[in-house]
């Protein structure tokens, strides 16, 4: 009997941090060319267990072998000189460098003492030709698109030789164009003996691309099978434990009359959005779909008042109003959870209660004091009816999984009992559960006559949730209809409208 060869073995892995244990005892083997999909609910100790292999986190028990060797990586620089790379959900680039700058940080080629551009160049150049990726190496940071920024991070892992290719929830700010892109270059690396981890929370995805699947939940091993062999019901099965026998909700919200009406909405400063009208009525879920780059998340952005308006009205109940800024939006109203959790949502160095309860702050003040029994108080119910995964109200927010952070926003907006919900890709990184209880919570809002717009990248978790869908294309309106109308290739057909 031929002995099995492993690219990757991680063995009897635990890891504890105060009141969680993240991971006991689990087992997670990589086979050389073959993608290999980790899966789990949020909170199922995937990203600590990835992160024990980059070096991130020192594991408390358990061995790492690379090839039969085994390796011990104190930090991500040892981790990645001796073949383990990792792109991470959360994109730490340096934004005002160009993409040269960020590839060879730290390893800068040099000539008579100088940094050597030239290398530097050809040797982007080279490695980005290999890949087929068609991005000037020259282009600064901040000009890219996030499913750019996400192929240099993947070919800066291929500079570095990696041997093991980690992606964390790769395709959640990606269009399925995009998507497409990334799964080429994913089959191209497998061809070539890498092994690659893929973190998704995205069930087609997972059976499309993967040859082999594994699930945890509470930080334990669960399952390890053939992709051939699952479906989406079965992996969800294993995730959560139970059959999840919808993945949405029944919508018992019935929209009434108009609640926000946005007419000749123009940006100031992002002249691309020109002209955009629309109604939003009581108890209504309205869809914003849109390729990356149509404007979706602009439209957010002067509606909540962080964004200038060139020209445009508003009218909430009748009612013209002008959100300047956030802080009018909040007192009018509004709320907007947006779409980069951790650049413009999380408060990184603040515990759970503060982040829970810091949009609402007026309500705690009595007479010049802080009432903190109801901060305390509106914490809890934020962690009980989020489900809300953590050891206490004091724990810092970034030691929680990144749906769980996510949980926290959506909490920490609800207790100012909005009558409009803006939601910028709600269930970006989220599993399977927590989806479901997050389109649970946009359902009973409507319910109760508040009004909730949702921008998602996802068309079917649109076409599952929304009464209404409207397609952004360049800045502009390019339809909107009711969800009955409408199908994935109709908005896609919108989407790709030239305006």
């Amino acid at each position: 009997m031929v002995e099995e060869k492993y690219l990757l073995e991680m063995i009897n892995m635990s890891k504890s941090f105060p009141g969680v244990k993240a991971l006991d005892n689990v087992t997670f083997k990589v086979r050389p060319g073959t993608v290999h999909a980790l899966m789990g609910e949020n909170g199922a100790g995937k990203s600590t267990l990835m992160k024990c292999l980059f070096g991130i986190y020192i594991e408390d028990e358990g061995e790492i072998r690379i090839n039969g060797e085994k390796m011990k990586f104190p930090n991500p620089k040892v981790a990645m000189e001796n073949g383990v790379s990792m792109v991470h959900q959360e994109l730490n680039q340096v934004m005002k460098r160009d993409i040269m700058d960020n590839m060879l940080l730290g390893r800068y080629p040099k000539k008579r003492g100088f940094v050597d551009q030239k290398e530097m160049y050809a040797y982007t150049k080279k490695i980005f030709d290999d890949l087929h990726i068609q991005v000037d190496p020259r282009e600064k940071m901040e000009n890219l698109s996030v499913s750019a920024r996400q192929m240099v991070e993947i070919a800066k892992a291929v500079s570095y030789d990696a041997k093991i290719l980690v992606l964390d929830e790769p395709t959640s700010s990606l269009t399925q164009q995009e998507v497409d892109v990334l799964f080429r270059i994913i089959n191209l690396l497998r061809a070539k003996g890498m092994g690659i981890v893929y973190i998704s929370h995205k069930m087609e995805e997972i059976l499309k691309i993967s040859d082999e699947v594994t699930v945890m939940r509470d930080g334990q091993w669960v399952a390890t099978e053939k992709a051939e062999n699952l479906t989406t019901d079965k992996i969800i099965k294993l995730m959560v434990g139970r059959d999840l026998t919808h993945r949405f909700p029944e919508k018992g919200n019935v929209p009434g009359d108009i609640l926000l009406e946005v007419e000749g909405l123009t940006g100031k400063y992002q002249p691309n959005i020109k002209d955009v009208s629309f109604q939003l009525r009581e108890g209504e879920i309205l869809g914003i779909a849109g390729l990356v780059g149509s404007r979706r998340t602009e439209i957010l952005e002067h509606i909540f008042g962080v964004a200038t308006l060139e020209k445009g009205t508003m009218k909430l109940r009748g009612k013209e109003i002008r959100n300047q800024t956030a802080h009018e939006a909040i007192r009018h109203g509004f709320a907007l959870l947006t779409e980069e959790r951790r650049a413009t949502g999380i408060f990184p160095n603040l515990d759970i209660m503060e982040n829970s309860v810091i949009a609402n702050l007026e309500n705690y003040k009595k007479r010049g004091l802080i009432k903190s029994g109801k901060m305390k108080e509106d914490t809890k119910w934020v962690i009980d009816r989020m489900r809300v995964k953590t050891p206490s109200q004091k724990t810092v927010i970034t030691a929680l999984s990144g749906g769980n952070q996510q949980k926290v926003i959506i909490g920490r907006w609800l207790l100012t009992d909005p009558e409009v919900l803006l939601l910028d890709e709600p269930t970006r990184g989220i599993d399977v559960g927590a989806k479901y209880e997050i389109y649970q919570l946009m359902i009973d809002l409507a319910k109760r006559g508040k009004g909730v717009i949702v921008v998602s990248s996802e068309m079917p978790e649109l076409l599952g949730i929304c009464d209404r869908i409207l397609v952004m294309s360049n800045g502009q309106v390019a339809g909107v209809d009711e969800v009955k109308n409408l199908d994935q290739e109709k908005i896609m057909a919108l989407s790709a409208k030239y305006l």
